[in-house]
């Protein structure tokens, strides 16, 4: 029988990969280029986009009625940590080849996610 921490590990690397195919590998320019302007539609794609992914990885998890508070939560945080790191990269000037800076916000900006996803495992994964 499959234990639970088997179907986390699982969960987690669903959701991990999701995130590197959505974040990194189909992020257009128009989403990542708007996504520093509160309530413009780049932004909010790029996060719907997530929380979306988000939850079809909780969805053999879950109801339905859980996987649309994922979704909200997810959506929220997620387009809320990008907007943050648009602005503070926009009012501090930092660009990745000229500050370091720049790379720790990123970094910073990913270790975000993954902590909703934590969050999210660990409010709504069944016991």
């Amino acid at each position: 029988m499959v234990h639970d921490k088997h179907l986390i590990i699982l969960l987690l690397l669903m959701l991990q990969f999701k995130h590197l195919v959505i974040d990194w590998c189909w992020q257009p320019e128009y989403e990542w280029e708007n996504k520093g302007t509160y309530g413009h539609w780049g932004g909010i794609l790029h996060s719907l986009k997530n929380a979306v992914g988000t939850s079809i990885c909780f969805l053999p998890f879950v109801g339905w009625n859980t996987l649309l508070y994922i979704l909200l939560i997810d959506y929220v945080i997620h387009y809320h940590v990008d907007w943050s790191k648009m602005n503070i990269n926009r009012v501090f000037k930092l660009g990745p080849l000229t500050h370091p800076q720049f790379w720790w916000l990123t970094g910073f900006d990913q270790f975000l996610h993954q902590v909703t996803y934590l969050f999210l495992i660990w409010r709504y994964f069944p016991n």
